[in-house]
């Protein structure tokens, strides 16, 4: 059959991405308690197109991960981005993984357990010369307002935020590790199921550490700069304020080795 994709452009420009987007995958993911976790991935595939080609093959992004099927890792993801470059006659390459992470925790004081989830994002990209490796991890927490507490008579305004991490690391780390510098940073960790003895140590545990997102920001940072494995992060903390109407936010960005 005719293949239309080789022809030549009616305009002859060089393409720098595209690919494919939104495709649902199972993924199986480094879990540190488990082994292994099996969750459902988002994913985006692209390459770089030559301006003598008029298209590029779509089906084969979806036939390289089916063939694929492995267990996310830097190995992994450089193995996948190969096999694309090589099937797609591409000079570079990019795999965009998005998929919720989750880790059954225990409330503070009945120790009930339930599952939260934690949103984490992949991406790895490859060309002639090097290979790229990007972790995201967002990372609901509580904050409560130090100026609040300070001038009230009774009470202050607390609300949830997100720290949003990126990080380019030297060596393997787990996820968990990520998600505990965030929930450490401000003033208190979130959860899925608490009975009434909880709420009242988690109120009281949040009143006792009140943060600015300043404060998590600059928490965070600090973590992730004493990090053996962190090379590069940027962290941002958005508050979702509580009586405001607007949020506020804070971030920082550092190369570390």
């Amino acid at each position: 059959m005719e293949d239309v994709q080789n022809h030549t452009p009616a305009i002859a420009l060089n393409i720098d991405r595209v690919g494919i987007r939104r495709l649902k995958s199972p993924l199986l993911v480094r879990d540190r308690k488990d082994g292994k976790q099996q969750t459902v991935a988002q994913i985006d595939m692209g390459v770089d197109l030559p301006s003598a080609f008029k298209g590029t093959h779509m089906s084969r992004f979806v036939e390289e991960l089916e063939a694929w099927n492995d267990e996310i890792s830097y190995q992994s993801m450089r193995r996948l981005l190969e096999n694309i470059k090589k099937c797609l006659g591409a000079q570079r390459a990019y795999v965009h993984f998005c998929f919720p992470y989750f880790i059954r925790k225990s409330a503070p004081a009945s120790g009930s357990s339930s599952f939260v989830p934690y949103e984490c994002r992949l991406t790895g990209e490859l060309d002639e010369e090097r290979q790229s490796f990007l972790l995201d991890v967002d990372v609901p927490v509580m904050t409560v307002c130090p100026c609040s507490k300070a001038i009230s008579h009774e009470g202050a305004h607390s609300q949830r935020a997100i720290v949003r991490m990126s990080i380019r690391m030297t060596g393997f780390s787990w996820i968990e590790e990520f998600i505990e510098i965030a929930e450490k940073s401000g003033s208190s960790a979130v959860y899925t199921l608490l009975k009434r003895e909880d709420e009242k140590f988690v109120t009281e545990h949040a009143f006792a550490n009140p943060r600015f997102v300043e404060d998590v920001v600059r928490n965070v940072a600090q973590r992730l700069s004493a990090h053996e494995h962190v090379a590069w992060f940027r962290v941002e903390v958005e508050s979702i304020e509580s009586i405001h109407s607007h949020n506020a936010f804070a971030s920082i960005e550092r190369t570390c080795k």
